[in-house]
């Protein structure tokens, strides 16, 4: 064998015998930065074929970042198109690349849980009613999930568990749980970047969840006294904690002394009433607001149970609208509180609204409680609908 031949196989050798000897320690230093988050993992089979060339300049050049803002650009123009698979698409290749950004993980999930549910709620004329609906609630599904995954990656981000708090507890939520809502807002007040509400969602979403609202009152006396514990909504809420606790006493006195006023109480406890949207608690206040009406002379146009009739029957219609598949029996009775104060109500929205634009579930549950009480045909609200006046042509 040549000299020269025996070098070059020597060198060969020295290599390969160096690099089985660098191997295990240089994979053990991979993994640690990895771990303590200095370098990012290998991108998955699936994001390098999204990225196709790009994948080079990304793993070779960490670019990532880079690359991460410019397909937050593309996914702003599927947005802009209406196109939600893009937009899912786009940012589920983003927070692969940029996994440490939760600013990407709460733009995407708001994409998702919040756009693609808008769009749908408010653009259906070319949709079934039915395919509106399921639309509405695979996005919204969508859209938590990916807020999920990105506390999987950020369990400590009040910003993205704020977000999940309220996916779970807004009033159109397609999976309403107030006990994972108030979960979701305890984690995020528990953040060095906790935002000094946060502890009052909690409190807000304990108050609505029929296993929690027992232990409630404790909490929401402690919120009373730290900044801010005298915002309407938490002493509205304190109220009806206190007539629950003692549903015999006299609420006029309590609120008087809680609200400092008549006037601001009648004022503070109507706005309470007149939110059907968010499922609080109500104890005392319909009785304790008729005293206030007595004691203010407040005149029978202007009452604020008269306001909230005409919201109730709204919302139902609203809601029969949003599912047409909903049972509209147990929503009214859930709603009106019987079938004849169901009946009197839906009667009185058809009648206003003279029978048009109703939607066909408010009259499907009129027909069906016209059954259920056994009105006569001649007083049907049917058969009592003036006839509209011809237009002037």
């Amino acid at each position: 064998m040549s000299t020269q031949l025996r070098r070059t196989v020597a060198a060969a050798l020295f290599l390969v015998v160096a690099g089985l000897i660098r191997a295990p320690v240089e994979q053990k230093m991979t993994a640690t930065l990895r771990q303590d988050g200095l370098l990012q993992p290998p991108l998955d089979v699936a994001t390098t074929k999204k990225l196709g060339q790009g994948f080079w300049a990304v793993s070779l050049g960490g670019l990532r970042t880079l690359v991460g803002t410019i397909l937050s650009l593309r996914a702003q123009t599927f947005f802009e198109k209406y196109y939600w698979e893009g937009v899912a698409d786009t940012y589920d290749t983003i927070v692969q690349l940029v996994p440490d950004s939760e600013f990407y993980w709460d733009t995407g999930a708001w994409h998702l849980s919040k756009n693609a549910v808008s769009y749908y709620r408010n653009n259906y004329e070319h949709l079934p009613a039915d395919r509106v609906h399921a639309e509405q609630k695979y996005w919204f599904g969508r859209g938590i999930d990916f807020l999920e995954e990105g506390l999987k990656h950020h369990p400590d981000s009040a910003r993205l568990w704020h977000q999940l708090g309220v996916r779970y507890s807004e009033p159109f939520s397609f999976q309403k749980n107030y006990r994972r809502a108030a979960h979701a807002f305890r984690m995020a007040s528990q953040s060095p970047r906790a935002l000094p509400y946060m502890r009052r969602f909690v409190a807000y979403c304990m108050v609505r969840d029929p296993d929690q609202i027992d232990d409630a009152l404790p909490y929401v006396e402690e919120l009373r006294h730290e900044p801010g514990g005298s915002v309407p909504t938490l002493v509205c809420v304190h109220f009806t904690l206190l007539m629950r606790q003692d549903p015999s006493r006299d609420g006029l006195p309590l609120a008087e002394r809680m609200f400092g006023s008549d006037r601001e109480a009648y004022q503070q406890l109507g706005r309470h009433f007149l939110d059907l949207d968010d499922d609080y608690p109500m104890n005392g206040v319909a009785e304790t607001l008729r005293a206030l009406e007595e004691k203010l002379g407040v005149p029978e146009a202007k009452s604020v149970f008269n306001a909230r009739e005409f919201l109730q029957r709204q919302r139902f219609s609203d809601l029969m609208e949003e599912n047409p598949d909903r049972d509209g029996m147990a929503l009214a009775r859930s709603m009106f509180g019987g079938p004849d104060e169901a009946y009197r109500q839906l009667s009185r929205y058809f009648l206003d609204h003279r029978g048009q634009y109703i939607v066909k579930g408010v009259t499907e549950t009129l027909r069906r409680l016209e059954e259920r009480l056994s009105v006569p045909e001649e007083k049907s609200v049917f058969s009592n609908l003036a006839p509209l006046a011809p237009s002037n042509p």
